[in-house]
């Protein structure tokens, strides 16, 4: 067989007597990198937009609208595993390059629909429905996506640097959300507030098609990588690349392992690093909208260069404890963080949750979670009125066991406000006419004793501690560089290379797509149930500190893994 530029015999990539990148080389990575920046860019548009998409598209009060986008925000996390076992599959059959053009034509197409999407208003359920439809395929592309990029450059990639080519696919979620952060921004700059939210928060989905333009021209001039056109051209290409992956024991285990041990941690500190802190700015402490995505886009750029540090370093020192490090950090030190967010981004909150706790004083077997998936239900419990009060004013709250029968009361500092028992109208689908008006005085009251107590309806610009919020922002970010950088390089060799990219797409899209895409709706979720604005974090500490213990028992080094080995 005739040997290929810059291969070895063998088939294996031919480390360059140089130290600098060729320019086959560096046309490799930005292809790749730039076309996953585009995806991602699509994919969480969605994310930094959920507050006004549930407005948009859903029915029900502010937390079930927020929940409810948060959920099909998720959705599209929820089957990326599906995308991965799909165009993995084709991957593993047909080549990485022309199935991964694929995947970026179904995540384009899919944003810009959604640009065009009506709203709840104008064509009722049907909305909501072809939302979260659009999402789905949103989730199926970037579940294919991934796995092949991160596999197309690790086969391009000379030995001894894999780390290093990888860690640029890895900043391309970063950049892709800080690119759609921008966008976002100078949108709302330049049309103002009042208009974006009526309808120019479309304009940035309806750019992605410009984006998706650029992508595919891009891909389109791309070549296959050596090691799989090696393999297809001896014939060794797998003809049942889902049995081999996931029916065969060794395999199997190690896809576990790669699973529990890596991705689940690495996912959890990633989205809480940069989803979740940007939620828990916006909704928890009331800083505005635009403000907060500066902060966040600003703590991104800062933090990025780091991935490209950390997966190089990894080639170094290996991976596997850069990425455990990463986790056991995070988990000891986000309760800290976040408090410090509070006492730098809304300090007259934090003055208030110290000096004025509120208190709901209640028959615990009132109080419910108070999920409202199709915005017509109600809690007519004094308890869960009550509560739902305070979960709607962001306010944290601690609960007080009362004998069973007690109406719930709210104290809010030494004054106390006794909540009611609501009556239903005929059709069992509001309050009737005297509870409405029960509940609207007792929002009055609460409301305005809230505000007398100190805590604020919004966060005051002046007295927002930018740098130091920024700072902490950074050392969230700088945490998911550490996590995050190595991984690609990391899961490309700890599979053979005829099932690949079905091997490594699997447990990477479970545990970002499901542990990781389903953080900001457990996390607002416990937060809403406990009335603790911090009690989210124990969601992404406890799975971290899962990744780490497995991790540093079971998953071995792969660094000097070759990748080019005979399967």
């Amino acid at each position: 067989m005739a040997i290929t530029p810059g291969m070895t015999a063998d088939g294996r990539k031919a480390v360059p007597a140089h130290t600098g990148l060729t320019k086959e080389e560096r046309k490799v990575i930005f292809a790749s990198s730039l076309g996953t920046v585009f995806e991602w860019y699509d994919f969480y548009l969605y994310g930094a937009l959920a507050t006004i998409i549930g407005t948009q598209f859903f029915i029900g009060d502010a937390t079930t609208k927020f929940i409810f986008a948060l959920l099909a925000f998720a959705a599209g996390f929820i089957v990326r595993p599906f995308g991965a076992l799909v165009f993995g599959r084709l991957g593993d059959m047909i080549g990485r390059k022309y199935t991964f053009l694929i995947t970026i034509l179904l995540m384009g197409a899919s944003t810009f629909l959604v640009g065009l999407l009506p709203s709840y208003a104008t064509i009722g359920i049907a909305a909501p429905i072809i939302l979260v439809t659009l999402r789905i395929l949103q989730g199926l592309a970037l579940g294919g996506e991934y796995g092949g990029a991160a596999t197309y450059v690790a086969e391009h990639a000379p030995e001894g640097k894999r780390g290093y080519f990888t860690s640029w696919i890895q900043t391309t979620a970063t950049l892709g959300l800080f690119l759609s952060l921008m966008v976002i921004l100078g949108t709302r700059t330049a049309m103002g507030e009042e208009q974006f939210l009526a309808w120019g928060w479309r304009i940035p989905f309806l750019v992605s098609v410009l984006l998706l333009a650029v992508s595919v021209w891009i891909r389109l001039s791309m070549n296959e990588s050596p090691a799989f056109a090696k393999m297809k051209a001896e014939g060794k290409t797998s003809k049942a690349p889902l049995t081999e992956a996931f029916l065969k024991g060794k395999n199997a285990k190690i896809v576990l392992l790669a699973l529990i041990g890596l991705t689940m941690g690495q996912a959890v500190v990633w989205y809480t690093g940069q989803f979740y802190a940007l939620f828990f700015l916006e909704k928890t402490l009331k800083v505005d909208g635009a403000l907060a995505n500066i902060l966040i886009a600003i703590s991104l750029f800062l933090a990025t260069p780091f991935f490209v540090v950390f997966g190089t370093l990894s080639d170094k020192i290996g991976r596997k404890w850069i990425i455990l490090g990463g986790c056991l950090i995070a988990a000891l030190t986000y309760f800290p963080i976040f408090g410090a967010l509070t006492h730098y981004a809304n300090p007259a909150l934090e003055t208030a949750l110290k000096n004025s706790p509120v208190v709901v004083v209640a028959d615990p077997a009132t109080c419910h979670f108070q999920f409202n998936p199709t915005g017509q239900k109600k809690f007519p419990s004094s308890c869960d009125i009550a509560t739902g009060m305070l979960t709607a004013a962001s306010v944290s709250y601690t609960k007080v066991d009362a004998p069973a029968g007690t109406i719930a009361s709210v104290k809010v500092g030494d004054k106390e406000y006794t909540s009611f028992n609501a009556g239903m109208d005929p059709a069992g689908l509001n309050f009737d006419a005297a509870s409405k008006a029960k509940e609207a005085v007792m929002k009055t009251e609460v409301g305005g004793a809230i505000k007398a107590a100190g805590y604020p309806a919004k966060a005051d610009p002046e007295q927002i501690n930018k740098p130091m919020v920024v700072a902490l922002l950074f050392i969230l970010v700088l945490y998911v560089t550490m996590v995050y950088g190595p991984i690609a390089a990391m899961l490309v060799e700890m599979f053979p290379t005829r099932i690949r990219y079905t091997s490594m797409s699997l447990p990477y899209h479970i545990g970002n797509g499901w542990f990781g895409g389903l953080l900001p709706t457990t996390a607002f979720a416990l937060v809403a149930y406990k009335g603790d604005i911090y009690y989210g974090l124990w969601y992404p500490i406890i799975i971290a500190l899962i990744t780490f213990v497995i991790g540093a028992l079971f998953v071995k080094e792969t660094k000097d893994n070759d990748i080019y080995a005979a399967d």
